[in-house]
């Protein structure tokens, strides 16, 4: 069953929201307060997060942006009572997937959800579970082990994994990987890409210096072999 975490201070609108989506047969957790909701998130794995904007204590902004630093990537719908054009713009940058208000139609917002939670699941180039010899990715519960022995990798260290594993076999750029992994606008450094990559290869290959499957391609960037 699709997990919902609803993080909305408005009862109200929550329990008319949730009452909808159990429904449509979603499993929906409830959190009031953006303390609980961001431990709930952290602690647990939801196909989708609702996000009220406005929440007591920890904001629905703050919540995005600690998820997103600790590579908790959910899908996340932030809900708003406000309309203003910088919000929406704040929350996508913060890594927001798609943002809504509470007023529009009770259609339009399932529908949404709908089409995120179609958009996030998983596909042939972006599975939840990867390979690399003995080494073990799980990119939903964000695990990494070797040889059944957990890996600790920075949160920026498996984005770059996730990303390279999305586009496997094919030869990824130092100016797409800072766009995509580290969302630079060209202000970065390129260098900051080659110092992430031979982190990550200390970790993920047996010898760093002969690499079998972080390779880098000379003169044009970096590829994860098949």
């Amino acid at each position: 069953m699709t997990r919902i975490l609803f993080i909305e201070d408005e009862h109200a609108f929550a329990i008319g929201l949730m009452d909808r989506l159990r429904a449509d047969g979603y499993e929906v957790q409830w959190e009031s307060t953006g303390g609980k909701g961001y431990q709930a998130a952290s602690a647990s794995a939801f196909d989708l997060i609702l996000l009220d904007v406005a929440l007591p204590g920890k904001n629905g902004f703050d919540i995005c942006r600690d998820l997103r630093s600790n590579s908790i990537a959910t899908p996340v719908l932030m809900l708003t009572a406000r309309g203003e054009v910088i919000d929406r713009v704040l929350g996508l940058k913060l890594g927001a997937d798609d943002y809504v208000q509470k007023n529009c139609e009770p259609i339009e917002l399932m529908a949404r959800i709908e089409a995120l939670l179609r958009r996030s699941q998983p596909s042939a180039t972006s599975p939840d579970i990867a390979t690399l010899g003995d080494i073990r990715i799980d990119f939903r519960q964000h695990e990494v082990t070797r040889a059944g022995i957990a890996v600790a990798l920075t949160p920026i260290e498996f984005r770059l994994l996730k990303y390279l594993n999305q586009h496997r076999g094919n030869i990824i750029t130092r100016e797409e990987l800072l766009e995509n992994v580290w969302s630079a606008d060209g202000g970065m450094l390129s260098r900051t890409v080659d110092v992430h990559v031979a982190g990550l290869r200390k970790k993920i290959e047996e010898d760093p210096r002969y690499p079998r499957f972080l390779l880098t391609i000379k003169g044009a960037g970096y590829k994860l072999a098949i």
